[in-house]
């Protein structure tokens, strides 16, 4: 069974149709990589999800259950735009307030757990207001757990993190599923850091789901090359140009050619023709330019 079956969504406001006839399958024990550019449909998928706003068409199952269905919302977690909390309140307290809205039975040791899982237990006494966004979005994720949900829709959870708070969330992330009974759905646009946690990846254009794919699918996806450095670069790009056909330049001033070729064979040619390589590897484009590549098609 998988946490979310997702059948030919549509959403529309007004006239505009942010969603369309998309597909969507989560399974279980899954962290789940929603990425797309901003009013690609993102958020909207999510609220539909968690039943915020009504669909137009299509069918959202999670656990093999309509979405709507009482038992199922009861599994949800959910973090989307910010963390509804009263600002003179302090962290602990909002917690309270949100355990008690969810009939959390021990809601102050439920409370003291989810703070320790996020790293939050000593800023529990700290004004909500007086919180970095940082901090609000951990506080944020701490009342999603309330209640130990078997599925997490997060949106965009990791904006405002320091590269510490970041690596908290990675490692929660892990913990939350690695029985393999609890999901998570993830919106992001920092893909660097979705990389080094997801398991699967959904990308979205315009309402459309036009990929979905495993870590592991996404990186046989992803094409080798070998990247160069020469004394010579201009001519070098001359050169490897008339042998290769596709050379190209990346922001950090490498040459990279994609063709399929050992950096062996290209060191003997430019050799060959009197050019001294200074620096060369061989690597794999990532998450990030996958998906522009995949915009670019698009478009």
């Amino acid at each position: 069974m998988n946490a979310v079956e997702i059948k030919n969504l549509s959403k529309n406001f007004g006239p505009k149709q942010a969603v369309c006839g998309l597909d969507m399958t989560v399974p279980m024990g899954a962290i789940y990589g929603f990425i797309g550019e901003n009013g690609s449909g993102k958020s909207t998928t999510e609220k539909m999800i968690c039943g915020l706003i009504p669909t137009n068409g299509g069918s959202i199952k999670l656990y093999g259950k309509d979405h709507t269905d009482i038992d199922v919302r009861a599994k949800l977690g959910v973090l989307i735009e910010a963390p509804g909390c009263f600002p003179g309140l302090t962290v602990f307290d909002n917690m309270m307030l949100q355990a008690s809205n969810l009939s959390i039975p021990n809601a102050e040791g439920e409370v003291i757990k989810v703070l320790k899982m996020v790293r939050m237990e000593g800023a529990a006494g700290n004004k909500y207001k007086n919180c970095s966004l940082g901090m609000k979005q951990r506080v944020g994720i701490a009342m999603a757990l309330l209640g130990n949900p078997t599925l997490l829709v997060l949106d965009e959870p990791l904006n405002g993190l320091d590269a510490d708070g970041m690596r908290i969330m990675r490692e929660v992330f892990t913990e939350i599923v690695k029985d393999g009974k609890r999901s998570i759905i993830v919106s992001s646009h920092l893909l660097g850091e979705l990389k080094k946690v997801a398991t699967h990846y959904g990308i979205i254009r315009h309402g459309k789901m036009i990929a979905q794919m495993t870590a592991e699918e996404l990186d046989a996806s992803c094409r080798t090359y070998v990247a160069l450095q020469s004394a010579e670069m201009n001519r070098t790009k001359l050169l490897l140009g008339c042998k290769y056909s596709r050379v190209a330049e990346d922001e950090a001033g490498y040459l990279r050619v994609y063709d399929p070729v050992t950096p062996e064979e290209i060191v003997t040619y430019l050799y060959e023709n009197g050019i001294c390589v200074t620096e060369i590897k061989t690597d794999k484009i990532g998450l990030e330019e996958y998906y522009i590549d995949l915009m670019k098609e698009g478009k």
